[in-house]
């Protein structure tokens, strides 16, 4: 199986499929690249590299214990595109992914990037401030991660219906369940708290290449008034779609939409 090495010596996992223009995903908190298989396999069909990676301590990487903040992860990132020595590559990053797009370029620089797609992303500001009063409350997510360390299955099983907007239970919510399972629970706890108190707010308004923005109005994960409209008043050169009643996992539930959007931006 194709892995590569982070500066720190990490093992991460790798998924490269097609030829063409480069497009390379990066997923969201708890899941693996294989949240991406209905738009990678798309993204082939239609002359595209497709390459997505297992985060550390999801997948099928290795599990560290360490580097749960959004510097190391867009080394990680940094470590792939090198070793594959990428160029003119268009990144999407759904929900935590968006902001290790955001860190990437805002560390590395845009050389190799030629467009970046942010869905449903966790920016610019989560947190409930002074000067972010209507971010999340530092209470709530505290509440949030011990629920989480009780019983993570049952959390999961709550959360299905707003993020895919069902119901009940449904066979895609078993499948993001079980891709959930194979992530380490004290990295997922760390990572939630680098989501919630990492401001990205200066960094995105020197983000100047072409991005394109899309946002569900009913994602209960990150809602669109805290996330996705900042985000757009931020970067300077970008587009921003909104999916009517489109929840966090519109990846999962607006495919059709989703695939075409990203076909029409990375095909220019």
């Amino acid at each position: 199986m194709p892995f590569f090495e982070s500066k720190d010596h990490t093992r991460l996992f790798y998924r490269d499929y097609g030829a063409g223009d480069t497009v390379l995903f990066v997923s969201s908190w708890g899941l693996s690249s294989r949240m991406w298989d209905y738009q990678t396999t798309c993204m082939v069909d239609h002359g595209l590299r497709c390459i997505t990676y297992d985060r550390r301590s999801h997948g099928r990487s290795d599990d560290p214990g360490r580097g749960y903040d959004y510097d190391t992860l867009a080394g990680d990132l940094a470590a792939l595109i090198d070793y594959l020595d990428l160029e003119h590559v268009t990144l999407v990053g759904h929900s935590m992914g968006g902001g290790e797009v955001v860190r990437y370029l805002t560390r590395y620089g845009p050389q190799r990037i030629k467009g970046a797609v942010l869905v449903c992303a966790g920016l610019p500001f989560l947190l409930k401030t002074e000067d972010n009063p209507d971010g999340v409350d530092a209470e709530a997510l505290n509440i949030q991660r011990e629920t989480l360390k009780a019983d993570f299955t049952k959390w999961m099983i709550e959360n299905e219906p707003p993020y895919l907007n069902t119901e009940g239970p449904t066979p895609l919510g078993e499948w993001t369940r079980w891709d959930m399972l194979q992530a380490s629970l004290p990295a997922l706890i760390a990572l939630n708290r680098s989501i919630f108190e990492t401001d990205f707010r200066e960094e995105m308004r020197a983000i100047t290449i072409p991005t394109l923005i899309i946002h569900g109005d009913n994602d209960y994960s990150f809602p669109i008034q805290i996330s996705g409209r900042k985000s757009a008043q931020l970067l300077p050169n970008n587009r921003f779609i909104i999916y009517e009643n489109g929840p966090h996992g519109l990846y999962l539930t607006h495919v059709d939409r989703l695939n075409t959007d990203l076909l029409s931006f990375v095909k220019g």
